[in-house]
This record gives structure tokens, sequence and C-alpha cells, in this order.
């Protein structure tokens, strides 16, 4: 049974509906083979950990109390985005494993068996409109204060306890930062394959117009164009100058095309209303990179402002890396922080920003979530400017960055060059989890489309990998309780418990 659970927040033409955590009951799960769940599987023990009810209140801010039908179940909503990301599958490819998955379909707070779909496939591109990386940033807020909870049980069960002052020390833990490029899906971008794409794009205008007032099809030279084009892009050796004499053959026909189009609006002012939004944005978008790609001709430069690289995603830009093997990339810049091995997206942009501007905030936002100062900041070289070093030194926290001036007179001992040495290949720690994410969860595939949906898909990303591992983490609290607090007999030839540390390390 189901109960509305209603929030106040921003107007949408839907109704909140959420089952609550507790209202669910493993054993009463109803399939029709009339036997029942596993309570070891990881799907089962994972719907146990998570605090549901605070993020289905996250989620519920998005919708109005009294106005429109009944949206989905909240819970089956960041479930299922939850399911997509650990399963690394497409959207149909995630509404298929639920349907045939009751472990799954348990996990999303159902109490049988469905063979129906949760919902359509279509439904995750609204759900990605409305969650964003603020939402996912306080659902990431909850996950680290329940592992760091985790934490002090476990340093209390271990005898150790420190007088009440050692616990009100100023600076505590260890604060790690880094930026990444999760790069979205688009083809490697050329001037030429550009020119091409807009190319075809006028000339389906084109034929949309010319339909639509029944006249003749001005000539296009498309067949000429094409053949021009491939002829050139099957070329296995290009130099320069044949690659000039195609972009000019190629902005030729563009700039004829426009030609046309402009006739024909000149005539028929009313025309652009045949275009739907998408068609009249495309017309917008090659527009604009015919000015860039003429720009960049006729000066003989390789850089533009606001550079478009696909016609598909215009807010896509070139991000400069200068990394062995890869000097471009293309998708959006994060600026991350971890913690213990949670990550948090501090910023996010499809432009291009330096991520040592932002040092300070993110030290601010680490202490509103732990009421303290790190006790280290642990960064690359691009953190450590003027202004921030001296914001670190007036709150008394350690960096990991070189000293700026000359040779101090007194060098570190070697127990603090040790400790240095340490504490610089800690922050290693984060690079890993951007191995992490884009091996395992694809995060160097991003395969939405708009600026708020990627931003959304890359946020589920680190969400799903901290998820991850707060499971981890209790399973160390619970092995740590096993070996230090209570005996467990053998537990090397049991069956169960080897299970269990199998699916948890999985």
């Amino acid at each position: 049974m189901q109960r509305n659970v209603y929030f106040y927040g921003k107007k949408f033409a839907s109704m909140f509906n959420y089952t609550p955590q507790n209202q669910l009951d493993i054993f009463n799960f109803k399939i029709s083979f009339e036997s029942q769940l596993d309570p070891n599987n990881r799907w089962v023990k994972l719907a146990k950990l998570l605090d549901w009810d605070k993020f289905a209140a996250i989620y519920g801010q998005n919708f109005s109390s009294t106005m429109g039908a009944k949206g989905v179940n909240a819970r089956v909503v960041i479930g299922a985005l939850i399911i997509k990301h650990i399963e690394a599958k497409d959207d149909r490819g995630t509404i298929e494993a639920i349907k045939e998955n009751p472990y799954m379909q348990f996990f999303l707070g159902f109490d049988h068996f469905s063979f129906e779909p949760v919902f359509d496939p279509s439904l995750f591109v609204h759900i990605r409109k409305r969650l964003g990386n603020e939402d996912f940033d306080k659902m990431n807020q909850i996950i680290i204060a329940k592992a760091l909870n985790l934490e002090l049980e476990k340093e209390d069960s271990d005898g150790e306890n420190k007088p009440e002052e050692d616990k009100k020390t100023k600076n505590k833990g260890k604060l790690q930062l880094d930026a990444t490029i999760a790069d979205v899906n688009i083809k490697y971008p050329t001037d030429l394959s550009l020119l091409n794409d807009s190319r075809e794009k006028s000339e389906e205008i084109i034929d949309i117009f010319c339909k639509h007032l029944g006249v003749k099809k001005p000539r296009t030279y498309r067949i000429e164009a094409r053949k021009r084009w491939l002829n050139l892009s099957k070329s296995k050796r290009k130099n320069y100058k044949q690659i000039q004499v195609g972009i000019k053959q190629q902005l030729n026909y563009l700039k004829r095309n426009f030609k046309n189009i402009d006739k024909l609006l000149d005539k028929n002012p009313l025309l652009l209303g045949v275009l739907d939004n998408k068609q009249h944005r495309y017309l917008l978008i090659i527009r604009e990179l015919y000015r860039q790609q003429l720009e960049m001709y006729k000066e003989k430069k390789h850089t533009v402002s606001n550079r478009i690289v696909s016609i598909h995603q215009p807010h896509v830009r070139p991000m400069v890396r200068g990394k062995q093997g890869k000097n471009v990339e293309f998708g959006p810049k994060i600026n991350v922080s971890a913690q213990q091995g949670y990550t948090r997206i501090d910023q996010f942009s499809f432009e291009a920003f330096n991520e040592g501007i932002y040092l300070q905030e993110q030290v601010e936002n680490y202490k509103k979530l732990n009421g303290c100062y790190p006790e280290v900041v642990l960064t690359d070289e691009i953190y450590m400017n003027r202004e921030n070093r001296k914001f670190l030194k007036e709150n008394n926290i350690r960096h990991t960055g070189k000293p700026l001036g000359r040779k101090p007179k007194e060098e570190l001992s070697r127990y603090q060059k040790e400790k240095l040495k340490k504490e610089r290949g800690e922050r290693n720690h984060i690079e890993g989890k951007f191995g992490q994410g884009k091996t395992k969860y694809k995060l160097n595939n991003i395969r939405a489309k708009l600026v708020t949906t990627s931003q959304s898909w890359v946020a589920a990303i680190l969400f799903v990998m901290n998820i991850i591992k707060l499971s981890k983490t209790y399973f160390f609290a619970f092995f740590y309780e096993l070996f230090f607090n209570c005996s467990y007999p053998n537990y090397n030839n049991n069956v169960s418990f080897n299970r269990n540390l199998l699916l948890l390390a999985a």
C-alpha cells in the first residue's frame, strides 16, 4: 500500500507520490512462484542502507502538493537512476532490467513482482531536467554525514575515547581537490566535417520551405558538394593546402544555401513558422558556425571565442588539457572535492575556468558539512596561488603545495619530509575516483544532449559512486565489529559470510 507525502516547492504540473521506507518488508514481497527473496542479495541490502525518506524529500521539492496528476513514485525514480548508473545501462536497458529482476523491483519499493515497465524510458529525460547538481549534492551530503557517523562509532567502539578538549579541535580531516573533464558523446570535430554537417542541415531547411510553398528547389550543388567532401575526407594524407581548399569549397556551398534561404524568407516573412523549434535552432546554430569558420579561414587562425564543435550540442567547448595522448577534450569541466573517498561536485561548467579561484569556496563548503576546517588540503600547484596560501595560513590549514621563494634555511626533519611525501601521494586518491568513474560508470561518455541533463547525468554518476563507497564502509564496519568486539566461529568456512563479502566487494 502506498500513501501520499506532500512537499511544498516549485510549481510543477504533478502531485508528489512516495512509498515510505519503513512500509516494506522483504518477507511480504509476493512473487508468482511462491518463494521469498534472498535477504543477502546486494539490492536488498542496498535498499535497507539508503535514507529513502530524505532522498524523497529532496526530490519532492520540485513538485506541487495540490496541482496536477500524481507523479511517479519518488523511490522508483531515484532507485531507477541508481540502477541505471550502477549497471551502466542506457535508459531502455534500465527499464528492461527492472522489469525482469524482482530484486531490483524490491529495491524500488515494490511489494510484489510486476511484469509491467515501471515507467516509459523517455521519462528519464524529464527526471534529469528536474534533478540537477544541487539536488544530488544534497543527497551526497546525506551519504557523507552517514559515513562520518559510522567513523565516529568505530572510534568509540575501539575504546580510545578522547577527551572533550581533543574532540573540539579546530581543524580535522583531509580535503582533496582536483578537476577533470566529463567527455560528451560527440564525434571528433574537424572544420570540414562541421561545415559538411551544416551544409546538409541548410539543405534540409531549403527542402522544407520549398515543399511548403510548392515551388521548385533552387540549385544547391548538393551532389557535387558531397562528392568533394567525401573525396577529401577519405584521403589518408591531407596537407594544409588541401584542407584549406576543402574548407573554402564548403564555405561557398553554405553561403549559397544561406542566400537561397534569405530569398525565400524575404518573399515570405512568415515562412519561419513552418520550422519547429528544433529546426529553427539548427538554423541559428549553423549561421553562427558559418560566421566562426569564415573568420578563422580569412584570418588564418584555429581559435575563436565560443567555438562550436557540434551542431547538435553547441554548448560543448574544446578544453585544452595538454595531457599526453589527449591534448584536447570535449565536455563539461567539473571541480571536485573528496573527503574519505566521498566526492562532491563544487563547480560545473561547459566553459573553461581556473579551478584555483574556487579553493576558498570549497574549503568553506567542507566547514559547513563538517563543522570545522580541514587539517590539510591536498591539491596540485594550480590551486596554490598567493590568495589561497594566505587564506589557508590564516585558518591554520596545511597544504601540500611547494613553498614560494628561496629554500628555507632550516630544512624539514626526516619525519616531516616523509609525512609531506605521504600526503602528496594521498592526493592521487581523487585521481583514482576519476578513473573509477570513467572506467566503470562511463563518466567519459556522457550521452545526454542538453546542458541540464548533462549536469544531472554527471552528478548522478558521482552520487552512485558515493553509494558504492558507503556500502563498502558498512561492510568494513561489520568486519571491524566481527573481529574486534565479538567472536565469529569458522568464518573462513561460512558460505553465507563469504557470499556477502563478495557481493559487497563487487
